[in-house]
């Protein structure tokens, strides 16, 4: 008999496709694949979360434990999972050095790489623009909270930062003090309110630096930038996070791999 994977069969068990039933011709470790993926946004397993073993998993699922394997493998790679020799698989969380390798992308002209540290200078909600609106899918006249920081590399200033983010979906974020915003505030979205950035899409342009830019940043006004735009979602791939980033690129490349 053909194995097959129904939707919600991580909960009921094995399933059979039968006469009438809508087929799925996707290959079945993809069909495993997206049912994990569902599970995750579903809460079952949550960040740091160990899931079953294979042969749990191909037991539950009613398939071959190389099915199941290639589904974690897949998972792995798109940095959703962790695989820890001799200890199982557990969910990804985020880290810094998921951040540095990940989602930052300025690296050293001697091809180094460091995470930068931040300093917040203000946190504050207000209404949304008709940018923000369309990239963070908000109804007209709603508010976000803004995050205005510069970042250094080095102890050098480096990135004047503006991050929006849905007032409703970060309740209470502005009542954390400028202190406590962690520097790595993928971590905070993860552990405060359950949504995990899963990718991004970048957008790049230069720029010429403004005068609270070139003040912040230590250089002439029009001095150019680089400018980074980012709208990062969580694993159902809904929008969660707009940051536009203005780079000092004097000491550091913007480095993109291909496989």
């Amino acid at each position: 008999m053909a194995e097959s994977v129904a939707n919600g069969a991580a909960n009921r068990g094995r399933e059979v496709v039968r006469p009438g039933d809508d087929v799925d011709f996707r290959p079945l470790y993809k069909q495993i694949k997206d049912s994990i993926i569902q599970q995750l946004i579903g809460g079952d397993w949550r960040p740091g979360d160990k899931l079953p073993s294979e042969f749990e998993l191909a037991a539950r699922y009613g398939v071959s434990q190389g099915t199941v394997r290639k589904a974690l493998d897949e998972l792995t790679v798109q940095n959703l999972l962790v695989r820890q020799q001799g200890r199982g698989t557990f969910v990804a969380t985020h880290n810094p050095h998921r951040a540095l390798f990940h989602f930052f992308h300025l690296i050293g002209k001697d091809g180094s790489r460091q995470l930068p540290s931040s300093r917040v200078l203000s946190c504050a909600t207000r209404r949304a623009t008709r940018e923000e609106e369309e990239r963070l899918d908000l109804r007209p006249g709603n508010q976000v909270i803004q995050i205005d920081r510069i970042r250094d590399i080095g102890g050098l200033p480096t990135i004047v930062e503006r991050i929006s983010l849905s007032a409703k979906k970060f309740s209470g974020l502005v009542k954390i003090s400028r202190d406590g915003l962690p520097n790595t505030l993928y971590e905070l979205y993860e552990e405060r309110y359950g949504i995990t950035i899963y990718q991004a899409e970048e957008y790049l342009r230069a720029v010429a630096a403004t005068e609270r830019e070139a003040k912040l940043l230590g250089i002439r006004p029009g001095h150019p930038l680089q400018e980074i735009a980012r709208l990062a979602m969580s694993i159902d791939r809904k929008p969660v996070e707009w940051r536009v980033s203005r780079c000092l690129t004097d000491r550091h490349h913007y480095v993109s791999l291909i496989d």
